[in-house]
C-alpha cells in the first residue's frame, strides 16, 4: 500500500486518493480528506483490489462527478462516467430526472467480471417510492442490475430471467442508504440495504450482460429504459463480496458520508 503525503492537510493519504484528486481538481480539504480516508478504508478491509469501478460523486460537478476512484483517467477504457440526459450535480451527489437521465460506464460485464464473483452497489440518499433501475445492464437472458429497493420490487443479478424481481426472500421498505448486490457461488445471491441482507435468492447464474452498465437507467440490450430519480452519492462495480466485506464496504462509504455532511 502507497502513501504520499497530502500538502493541503499533512496526513498521510494513499497515491491512488492524490491521483483522484488530481485528475478531478478536488479543492476544497474537507473533500480531499473524505477521498484520503475512503481509499485507505477501502485498502485495509481488502476491498480496494476487488473493485473495477468506484464513482464518488465528489465535487458538486459533473466534471468530478464523472471520474473513476480507482482510475481516475478521463477516457472509456478507464471507465469515466459519460452522463446524458437531465442530471442535476451538487455537494451531495448526482441526482438523475428519472425521464431521460443516465449515466454510461463503458464497463460491461462480461468484458470485465467473472460469473459468479460480482457486485454492484449504489448509495441512494432519498427515500422516494419511484421505480427504475439505479444501476443496470441487461442483455438477452443475463443481467446485473438492481432495481428500484420497493416491497413489490427486488433486486436481480447475473440471473437468466427479465422479471425475476419477487424471488428471494425479504423486501427494502426504504429506498436510502447503500444497496449492494453481490454474488459469489453459481447458485445464490444476496442484496443488502446498508449492512444488513434484505434478499436472499437461489436463482442459479447462466452468464454475464454483454452490454455496458449504465448509473441511473436499465441498459436494456444498447437501449436506455427503467429511468431511476434516486440521488446517487457513490457507486461501485467489482468482485463478489462475503457479508463481512458487504458490512465493511458499508462501514467504509457511511464514513465518507458522514465527513462530506450528507449521510442517511
Amino acid at each position: 500500500m502507497s502513501f504520499l503525503i497530502d500538502p493541503y492537510r499533512f496526513n498521510s493519504c494513499p497515491a491512488d486518493a492524490l491521483a483522484f484528486i488530481a485528475a478531478a481538481g478536488i479543492t476544497n480539504a474537507t473533500q480531499k480528506q473524505a477521498i484520503c480516508t475512503l481509499v485507505s478504508d477501502l485498502q485495509i478491509y481488502g476491498i480496494w483490489t476487488k473493485m473495477r469501478a468506484i464513482y464518488p460523486f465528489v465535487g458538486g460537478t459533473a466534471s468530478t462527478h464523472k471520474f473513476n476512484l480507482k482510475d481516475p483517467q478521463d477516457t472509456n477504457a478507464a471507465f469515466r462516467l459519460v452522463f446524458n440526459g437531465g442530471w442535476t450535480h451538487s455537494s451531495n451527489g448526482a441526482k438523475p430526472n428519472g425521464t431521460n437521465a443516465f449515466a454510461n460506464t463503458y464497463l460491461s460485464p462480461s468484458g470485465f467480471l467473472s460469473l459468479n464473483n460480482t457486485s454492484i452497489s449504489y448509495y441512494s440518499r432519498e427515500n422516494l417510492d419511484f421505480t427504475g433501475s439505479p444501476i443496470a445492464a441487461f442483455s438477452t437472458g443475463n443481467g446485473l442490475l438492481i432495481l428500484s429497493p420497493r416491497t413489490d420490487t427486488g433486486v436481480q443479478t447475473d440471473n437468466s430471467g427479465v422479471n425475476n424481481t419477487t424471488s428471494g426472500t425479504g423486501a427494502a421498505t426504504r429506498r436510502d442508504g447503500l444497496f449492494t448486490a453481490s454474488r459469489i457461488i453459481s447458485t445464490a445471491f444476496k442484496v443488502y440495504r446498508n449492512a444488513v441482507v434484505y434478499r436472499n435468492s437461489t436463482i442459479t447464474s447462466t452468464s454475464l450482460s454483454t452490454v455496458n452498465l449504465y448509473v441511473g437507467a436499465r441498459n436494456n440490450n444498447n437501449s436506455a429504459i427503467q429511468y431511476s430519480a434516486l440521488q446517487c452519492a457513490f457507486a461501485s462495480i467489482g468482485d463478489g463480496l462475503t457479508d463481512t466485506e458487504a458490512s465493511n464496504l458499508y462501514t467504509a462509504v457511511q464514513a465518507y458520508q458522514t465527513t462530506l455532511g450528507r449521510q442517511v
